[in-house]
């Protein structure tokens, strides 16, 4: 192989390599069992459902979705579709604090009774308020059904489904310019472009003046 060459795949060896650290994934997620202890109106239940949450960017943001992949509660009578609305909230951990809420659609085909409730898929939007690797955590789950609010909350204290490596909204703009080596140059060309119209213009007013002492 001629020298040409072998630089040619170095270079190109050099180059490469900082693009594929850079395509590492910065999103970790594990199928977390959680185990809701529910408060209904017929009484305490409870039930283990394994939970996922996974995150989409989309812009500045984050769209989430939690599956639950078992049942965690039950009615004594039928639901009929439309008549199960469910939503929960999504702990913070890490950098950033505080809770996301997220929602679904209600059901679609009838729930018999004593049947486990299926929860649909829930989604809410995250927008990153800190820098740094983010967990995302089952909390608190309501269902509301027949006018009644069942609230079911985790009682295993149950690790996160999801770590996400983010980036904060960037700060208010300065309302003060920087003093940077090139705002300072150009602080300084206004500054000369005023000095010049200072001086054509005074050079225009003696040439005014000169005009009306002769006159």
């Amino acid at each position: 192989m001629s020298y040409q060459k072998r630089t040619a795949l170095a270079l190109a060896a050099a180059v490469a390599g900082p693009v594929v650290l850079m395509a590492a994934p910065a999103a970790h997620a594990d199928v977390v069992d959680v185990n809701y202890k529910c408060e209904t109106p017929i009484g305490p239940k409870s039930a283990v459902s394994p939970i996922d949450i996974r995150a989409v960017k989309s812009g500045s943001a984050y769209k989430l979705t939690m599956s639950f992949q078992k049942g965690v509660s039950s009615s004594p009578v039928a639901l009929g579709a439309g008549a199960m609305n469910p939503s929960a909230v999504i702990k913070l951990g890490g950098p950033d604090k505080g809770t996301v809420a997220v929602a679904g659609p209600a059901n679609t085909a009838e729930i018999p009774a004593n049947a486990p409730i299926k929860i649909s898929d829930l989604s809410g939007t995250y927008t990153p308020k800190a820098s740094g690797k983010v967990t995302f955590t089952a909390s608190i789950l309501t269902i509301k059904a027949l006018g009644t609010t069942t609230t079911c909350t985790p009682g295993n204290s149950p690790g996160p489904s999801l770590s996400l490596d983010v980036t904060g909204a960037s700060g208010p703009v300065e309302s003060l310019p920087r003093t940077g080596p090139l705002d300072s140059a150009l602080a300084l060309g206004t500054l000369g472009g005023t000095v010049l119209l200072t001086g054509a213009a005074g050079v225009l007013w003696l040439t005014r003046r000169g005009a009306r002492a002769h006159g």
